[in-house]
């Protein structure tokens, strides 16, 4: 499936950047032009069943939504051989899966959705719920963010398909750590992340990952702390 994308910027090198679930390519609305500053032609993307991108097909959550075909959209939709690839939590989980065939230079993975540490908190009906939920309500579970931020989640609720939450259930039994990384990666991890623990970090630094937690921030990194977020990246940009 070709993705709905936008674009910022016209510099020579190029940048792509994958959203989590319930968002769509406007959760980078200050990353995306911040990028594009330092010389990148920047792209980033809707996944399907979020915002201008169609809803997938089949006769189940997990058809319509497999993480293959999340992987088989990217390589569908973004060039080959970029500079830089930047995914968020479902977002990093899709891009991992799509590196291989998108080779960029660099990946970064941002508390990506790999593994579960504290288990039991993943519960698909607490997403499915949240899609109506209010400006206060998403304040609340995002004390960081600016009201433009929270506007925007509005936003993007309200073209989120649910059902991307229920195909996803399946995380919960089978969530695990990938291998060795394909090209130079930083995993980027919120400050006491519920994705990645601390055990799971050290694998992942064994493996050949780059780590680096930003002191404050939240699942959202580049939501919570756009200069954290922006300074967590010195030498991946």
């Amino acid at each position: 499936m070709k993705l709905h994308t936008r674009e910022w910027g016209t510099g020579g090198r190029v940048a792509l950047l994958v959203h989590g679930i319930m968002s769509d390519h406007r959760s980078w609305r200050s990353v995306g032009p911040a990028l594009a500053g330092r010389g990148y032609r920047v792209i980033a993307v809707d996944l399907r069943g979020h915002g201008a991108s169609r809803r997938g097909e089949g006769a189940t959550p997990a058809e319509r939504y497999g993480l293959e075909r999340y992987a088989e959209d990217l390589v569908d939709t973004l060039p080959r051989g970029a500079d830089l690839a930047i995914g968020h939590s479902l977002g990093a989980l899709t891009l991992l899966h799509a590196v291989e065939r998108l080779r960029p230079a660099r990946a970064v993975y941002s508390d990506p959705a790999w593994r579960f540490a504290r288990p039991g908190l993943f519960d698909p009906a607490v997403f499915t719920r949240f899609k109506q939920a209010t400006r206060e309500q998403i304040g609340a579970v995002n004390p960081g963010w600016g009201a433009a931020d929270v506007e925007t989640e509005l936003a993007t609720l309200a073209l989120w398909d649910p059902d991307t939450a229920l195909a996803l259930s399946v995380l919960r039994d089978r969530a695990a750590l990938p291998g060795a990384p394909a090209v130079p990666s930083l995993v980027q991890l919120a400050d006491d992340s519920w994705l990645i623990g601390p055990e799971d970090a050290a694998t992942l630094r064994g493996l050949g990952y780059e780590v680096r937690t930003v002191a404050g921030a939240g699942h959202s990194i580049h939501r919570d702390d756009l200069p954290g977020f922006l300074a967590s990246l010195d030498g991946w940009l």
